[in-house]
């Protein structure tokens, strides 16, 4: 079990709202220094907690959606997940608890685009229905 304290989870904080941020300004905030800051950040990537950096794109016209997935047993939903990760325009996979498996995020130019993420999951193999929603606005 990894154990994390204050300080890394403030670290961790600060780069959730912007990966990009100095280390000279996390140490400014946390009255530490930076060669303190890089090496508690190298220690939370090498330990996985840290899994990557990445950008959160706003593109004009783009559109963003939120497609749910039910699995059938006796279907892995691990199985599934691995097979939806791999399409382009997929963000990200989460497997959930409720009345759904899968929630996965995508993003497309269109919404025939959308539609044919839509299509993909449903040809998976122990897929048993979606139900999708378009993101209209985002808040951070």
């Amino acid at each position: 079990m990894i154990v994390l304290d204050k300080i890394d989870l403030t670290i961790i904080d600060i780069l959730r709202k912007n990966a990009r941020t100095p280390y000279t300004e996390i140490a400014k905030k946390l009255r530490l220094s930076e060669a303190a800051i890089r090496k508690r950040i190298d220690k939370l990537v090498r330990l996985g907690v840290i899994r990557r950096f990445t950008i959160d794109v706003s593109l004009e016209n783009e559109i963003k959606a939120i497609i749910l997935v039910k699995v059938n047993p006796p279907t892995p939903v691990s199985e599934v997940s691995k097979k939806i990760i791999k399409f382009n325009g997929v963000d990200v996979v989460y497997e959930i608890t409720g009345d759904h498996d899968i929630a996965v995020i995508v993003h497309g130019q269109s919404m025939l685009e959308i539609n044919k993420y839509i299509d993909m999951i449903r040809d998976i193999k122990g897929v048993a229905g979606t139900n999708t929603m378009i993101v209209l606005r985002a808040w951070y």
